[in-house]
């Protein structure tokens, strides 16, 4: 081989070798490689109460595993998750964590969290450790919220799973006169979210089949709401997303989500 053939083939392998790099690396940060989930873009940091310490409202998300081994449990993290935490702390009376936790249902520490947060369960599985963990947590008190996920095939995913949680209670659309959606703000409607991707192209819904939101519940014997399920609207983007483009707060992030 000539010395300038050599070179030209060295170059392009450099170019393979470069591309192939570069997809991998975008790959793990969409999915749950090496990005550095410890940066807080700009959402302030705060101190706990020492006298608060151990009572605090901690925002918990759910590691899950899913169908296909996607990572859909880590939509919309890390901002979502801060600016919420930022944001309860601001309007409410609430002693905040400022960082959040990770945790999965058969965790021994979820016992310690009231509140816990499941993001894109259309494609999630609940091995029968977590099916049996869930139902304990919720039936001692827990608060589960679920959000962003779309059209019918994603809801009927949920739906079995969580039917294998409570067997004997059903999902049921939570009216607005419920006080949960006029404890900080007066909510006077259900409102579809869109991301904020969704939103700058001019779309109102992220699927077909999704023109209607919907909030279910589950409730216990007592008719406390242990189940929270945002079905067909994306409040964590709502959330993440506060800062990108004021259109999308001024519509979305501050009235609604």
């Amino acid at each position: 081989m000539s010395r300038i053939r050599s070179w030209k083939f060295f170059l392009v392998l450099i170019g393979i070798v470069t591309c192939g790099l570069v997809v991998a690396q975008d790959y793990q940060r969409r999915w749950g490689g090496r990005r550095n989930y410890d940066v807080r873009r700009g959402v302030p940091l705060w101190e706990k109460s020492k006298e608060f310490e151990h009572d605090v409202f901690t925002f918990v998300r759910i590691q899950y595993d899913n169908y296909g081994g996607r990572y859909g449990w880590r939509t919309d993290y890390p901002d979502a998750d801060l600016n919420l935490s930022y944001r309860l702390k601001e309007l409410t009376s609430l002693q905040v964590d400022p960082n959040g936790k990770i945790i999965r249902l058969t965790d021994k520490e979820l016992f310690d969290y009231p509140f816990i947060y499941i993001i894109e369960p259309g494609h999630l599985f609940f091995s029968e450790p977590e099916v049996v963990a869930l139902r304990k947590y919720l039936n001692k008190g827990g608060f589960l919220m679920v959000d962003d996920f779309w059209g019918e095939y994603e809801w009927e995913n949920f739906y079995r799973q969580i039917k294998r949680v409570f067997p004997d209670r059903e999902p049921e659309e939570v009216p607005l006169e419920h006080e949960i959606f006029h404890i900080v703000y007066d909510l006077k409607e259900k409102p579809i979210i869109p991301s904020v991707h969704h939103y700058l192209r001019g779309w109102r819904t992220e699927r077909p089949d999704a023109q209607i939101a919907h909030s279910r519940g589950i409730f216990d014997d007592d008719r406390r709401l242990m189940a929270f399920i945002c079905h067909n609207t994306d409040l964590g983007d709502g959330w993440e997303r506060e800062g990108v483009d004021k259109g999308y707060f001024e519509e979305y992030s501050e009235p609604f989500a």
